[in-house]
């Protein structure tokens, strides 16, 4: 191998946060779209326009999904074993709510009846707003701990409720990124549209977008006052076999805002969410969409990466029993697995973003409601 273990581990750390914000980023902007659809569009021409700027793509963009999913499989088979056993019905419900799009997408504009358009616009809806709270909800909860554990055999143990996952601080960060996706989705229709369409997408944005920064300062006023936060007390051997029971780990009120004051470099993490928070909000305020929906891009990375820089080493810390938390160093696949994945990425993953970016340039340009008449039989 061209990398020792430790390396490895480190790499795919590093690279399930780049395929989690790669979903967010791409396939967000598409739920966005999906959450403004019944607001923005006021009828059902203005709502076949707003669905058609994502229609030829959004199935495309799910291959992040895909791909981030299958990563966590391969490169921490213990985390994903454990979060789907603890967070079971939580995902069931995100998988039902995603059922909506690939039906709604295809079959809504198949029948020319007010009901039926409708019925098929308020999935789209929850196609597109679920996913991204559910998904907040959690990072919320790994934040906090989940109550889990292991048996000698490392069988792992959920002792929580589905229910006790709706905690304050959880719902919190649900906002955030729900107001965060929304924000995304909202310049990428200001971008494609234009007229009354774009004027309502920009004031959703100006909306989200605040929400998005107010929540997100809520949340780290919370963690830098609250008791959450988790450290390793014990010696860890970064290049041992996996074994998340070979370690002591302790509830430290503040121990998420540790790395910061280790490496102050990794504030630049928060101050770019920040900084492309306000970016995204003057530039799309202006009329610069495209601008503004790169900035919006580097506010997203800003605020996943702030949780994944939080809580390194931690993927997934125990709040039962905290010795038996999940981190990059004993939660990960084995060293000859992690090679073989990192090779196969390094191939596909410029041919995936090589492909994208030909698709979207092919499908530059506003889409408007002439387009829509002119193309009654095959737009969306």
């Amino acid at each position: 191998m061209i990398f020792d273990y430790p390396t490895l581990k480190l790499i795919w750390w590093l690279l399930v946060g780049v395929l989690l914000v790669g979903f967010a980023i791409m396939d967000g902007h598409d739920m966005g779209v999906g959450t403004l659809l019944p607001f923005v569009g006021k009828n059902d021409e203005e709502r076949r326009v707003v669905i058609n700027t994502v229609g030829p793509h959004w199935d495309g963009n799910q291959v992040w999904f895909i791909t981030g999913g299958g990563a966590i499989f391969a490169a921490w088979p213990i985390v994903y074993a454990t979060a789907f056993s603890g967070f079971y019905w939580a995902m069931l419900a995100v998988l039902w709510a995603l059922f909506f799009r690939p039906v709604g997408f295809d079959y809504r504009s198949k029948i020319h009846n007010a009901t039926w358009r409708s019925t098929w616009d308020w999935g789209l809806f929850i196609g597109g707003a679920v996913p991204p709270l559910i998904f907040g909800v959690a990072f919320g909860n790994l934040l906090q701990g989940v109550p889990f554990h292991f048996d000698d055999t490392l069988v792992p143990y959920y002792t929580g409720s589905f229910w006790g996952l709706l905690n304050p601080f959880a719902l919190l960060a649900g906002v955030v990124s729900t107001a965060m996706i929304t924000f995304h989705g909202a310049i990428y229709l200001a971008h494609r549209t234009e007229g009354d369409i774009q004027r309502r997408s920009i004031t959703a944005a100006l909306i989200f977008g605040v929400l998005m920064l107010v929540g997100f300062t809520a949340a780290g006023l919370w963690i830098a006052n609250g008791s959450i936060g988790y450290a390793i007390t014990s010696a860890v051997d970064t290049a041992a076999l996996p074994n998340p029971l070979a370690k002591t780990v302790e509830l430290q009120p503040g121990a998420w805002l540790t790395n910061y004051d280790k490496a102050p470099l990794t504030m630049l993490v928060p101050a770019l969410g920040y900084a492309g928070g306000i970016a995204a909000l003057l530039l799309v305020w202006k009329g610069r969409t495209l601008a503004a929906f790169v900035a919006s891009s580097f506010a997203i990375v800003g605020v996943i990466g702030t949780a994944g820089v939080s809580m390194f080493p931690f993927v997934m810390p125990s709040s039962t029993v905290p010795g038996a938390s999940l981190t990059v160093w004993d939660a990960v696949s084995s060293h000859r697995t992690l090679g073989i994945m990192f090779w196969a990425t390094l191939i596909f993953m410029p041919i995936i973003v090589a492909y994208t970016s030909w698709a979207y340039k092919v499908m530059a340009g506003k889409v408007t409601a002439a387009y829509i008449r002119e193309n009654e039989h095959s737009a969306y």
